[in-house]
């Protein structure tokens, strides 16, 4: 029979396991970019004395990527220094006013993202999915699992602008398009957040769409509605309605678990990352395809022209320029 305090014991020992395991995958890669810079320094050496070998100069080229590569993973892990960082991400994206024109917008954010996703190894569900009326999507909501994935992520909550020659204009006018994206860490049982069933609204529905089409014959998908906050969330992508219920409570306290802590944050008068209206002049981020090629964050101030590599899922430069620049205005410098 356990001792009381067992379980206790039990969690403990787990985070300490868990703490220790992100120690030493910091420390491996740390010990691998040294070997990588160690193996750079022996090729610049070699083509010093060869400086027309072919091969060297490839093999130089393409372990100086590597390094360059391993160098920036490396800096983004050791700016994740918040607390839930280390977590798995929930990700919405709701499109703004402008019906298919944004929903198609919404619909390229889903795919830039699920692409980062799928370079970093992440694992992605689509736990609710809300098609568009003629094309893109009215909202979805992704778990996006793997370590760390709330730290990369929580860079892009906010909203998200567009500018382009629209492809559902037949007289070929520029448009502009908004859609706003939220991120949520996955709260493990650690964090309380007090559910009380009265508070709680069930409704069951057939699923439908992306993440849901083996279960369209029955009510199995599951929304929730926090009566007090007015806060409504749905999961659809499971098999059973236990299992889309139990996906839909944990959401619901990731939600008000970040409503908590953003009234803590008015009160101290410390705004970061707040949701703004879906609309002109509260946007993080504009991506401009026409007349020109730029996105850039308005945050940070970076920006790239490369478009095309950004929405294929190219996301660390932001992230990486977003952590620094939060760091820097957490400790009161405003010189950025």
């Amino acid at each position: 029979m356990a001792q009381p305090g067992f379980w206790d014991d039990q969690e403990s020992a787990q985070k300490l396991i868990n703490q220790n395991n992100e120690l030493k995958a910091k420390y491996d890669n740390f010990k691998e970019l040294v070997k990588l810079v160690e193996d750079l320094e022996v090729l610049l050496e070699m083509v010093a004395e060869e400086p027309t070998d072919q091969e060297l100069l490839a093999e130089l080229e393409q372990t100086y990527a590597a390094a360059a590569n391993k160098l920036q993973a490396y800096q983004l892990s050791i700016l994740l220094n918040q607390p839930y960082d280390k977590d798995n991400a929930i990700l919405e994206i709701h499109p703004g006013a402008g019906g298919t024109e944004s929903q198609d917008w919404g619909s390229m954010l889903l795919r830039m993202y699920t692409r980062w996703a799928d370079q970093h190894g992440f694992k992605v569900e689509t736990v609710d999915y809300q098609a568009g009326d003629e094309a893109g999507i009215k909202s979805v909501t992704l778990l996006i699992e793997g370590t760390n994935a709330y730290g990369y992520l929580r860079s892009e909550k906010g909203v998200h602008r567009l500018v382009r020659i629209s492809p559902f204009d037949a007289a070929g006018r520029r448009h502009t398009s908004f859609a706003s994206v939220n991120v949520m860490p996955q709260l493990d049982d650690s964090v309380e957040v007090e559910l009380r069933p009265e508070d709680v609204k069930m409704e069951v529905f057939r699923a439908s769409g992306a993440g849901g089409q083996h279960i369209n014959k029955t009510s199995s998908a599951v929304r929730l509605i926090h009566i007090p906050t007015g806060i409504v969330v749905s999961s659809q992508a499971q098999r059973s309605q236990f299992q889309n219920r139990a996906t839909a409570e944990s959401m619901l306290k990731s939600k008000l678990y970040q409503l908590e802590l953003e009234a803590k944050e008015k009160e101290k008068a410390k705004l970061q990352g707040e949701q703004l209206d879906i609309s002109w002049g509260s946007q993080i981020r504009s991506y401009v395809f026409h007349p020109y090629s730029m996105i850039k964050d308005h945050r940070t101030g970076y920006e790239t022209g490369n478009t095309g590599a950004v929405m294929d899922g190219d996301l660390d430069p932001f992230i990486n320029a977003y952590l620094q620049w939060n760091i820097h205005k957490a400790s009161g410098d405003n010189d950025k």
